[in-house]
């Protein structure tokens, strides 16, 4: 199977009056599994946009992410303030389906500055948020006994600390797998700390220390939301 010509006769079929299309997703590169959806960006100049379907189509499986130029930007700025590119992301690593207007490399390059850009450093609170929480798991799992739920609370802990150091480098951060690609492009090393530490709830528990000091130390005693 092709991924570009099966998503493009999907357009074809399915949006014959499609301003533009792209395919985005890592079913063009080396990170396509067997699993692998295609993730379509289709961009409308009327109704039914804006709405997202999944569907099966020659086998694939199917994201399509339909938009029209305020959906669109209203998403790329949700991306960022949510620090998760994930639509400029598709747009920015695509392949350009169709293109009726001629204004699809308009929008995978704005994708692709967005990306490159970054979001910026966190907010103060949000970082004390980030520390405080690191700092609760850590006791969480400092008086846990049970082993399943060690193994749990290390997880949530590992999970907290990946995103502690995304925000200390001003970078953006995922969830599942995402995060770990994000942590491998922000700090490779650290990355593969973590990951050698998750079978271990006492290694984690001492990289996430680790990063807690990097960040500033402990904070709990005293943390207050307003």
């Amino acid at each position: 199977m092709n991924p570009v010509t099966d998503a493009r006769d999907l357009i074809d079929e399915r949006f014959p009056d499609a301003r533009w299309a792209l395919l985005g997703g890592g079913v063009l590169g080396a990170q396509r599994t067997a699993t692998s959806d295609l993730d379509i960006v289709v961009m409308l100049g009327h109704p039914p946009a804006p709405y997202r379907e999944s569907l099966r189509w020659r086998g694939w499986p199917v994201e399509l992410f339909v938009n029209d130029e305020e959906s669109l930007r209203w998403y790329f700025e949700a991306d960022l303030a949510a620090r998760k590119p994930s639509l400029a992301r598709m747009c920015a690593t695509s392949t350009v389906l169709v293109d009726r207007d001629g204004t699809a490399e308009s929008y995978r390059a704005e994708g692709a500055r967005r990306v490159a850009a970054g979001p910026g450093p966190l907010p103060a609170q949000d970082l004390a948020y980030l520390r405080y929480g690191l700092a609760d798991l850590l006791d969480d799992l400092a008086g846990a006994a049970d082993p399943g739920e060690r193994a749990f609370i290390a997880w949530s802990l590992a999970v907290a600390t990946g995103e502690l150091v995304l925000a200390l480098h001003e970078h953006w951060v995922g969830k599942s797998k995402w995060l770990l690609r994000e942590l491998r492009a922000a700090d490779p090393d650290l990355a593969a700390r973590l990951v050698a530490a998750l079978p271990d709830p006492d290694a984690v528990a001492a990289l996430a220390a680790e990063i807690q000091e990097r960040a500033g130390g402990r904070l709990w005693e005293g943390f207050r939301a307003d």
